[in-house]
């Protein structure tokens, strides 16, 4: 899109922002409500209390219903499984848990991943 089909459109989308802006804040139901939150800001600075002393003392069960944070424990990975690789061509057999080994890289370089995949049996 050129640079003035963008500024174009950008100005568009403003404009009908500002149509839907203009016609919520002559809604009732808003103006309620921002007064409503005003109110209850000034009655909140009044009693020098926070939202979280508001919801206390409305729902004092609202804590004790959220599930603390559990703290990350190490060794709860689940362990990768071994695979044995047997090479049809040579009869070589390769056993790994992970991708990293040199002669099955080699393996995958000469004859592809999928061939090579295609040779595993996977150990408990």
């Amino acid at each position: 899109m050129s640079l003035i089909n963008d500024y174009r459109a950008t100005e568009e989308a403003i404009k009908e922002l500002q149509a839907r802006l203009k016609s919520m804040s002559q809604d009732d139901k808003l103006q309620k409500e921002l007064e409503f939150e005003g109110k209850l800001r000034t009655l909140m600075g009044e009693y020098q209390k926070s939202l979280r002393d508001i919801i206390a003392m409305l729902d004092p069960d609202a804590k004790a219903s959220k599930a603390p944070r559990a703290a990350k424990t190490t060794g709860t990975k689940r362990a990768r499984k071994v695979k044995q690789y047997k090479n049809p061509h040579n009869g070589e057999v390769i056993e790994t848990k992970g991708g990293n080994h040199k002669t099955l890289k080699e393996w995958k370089a000469k004859w592809g991943s999928d061939v090579v995949e295609s040779w595993v049996t996977l150990l408990d």
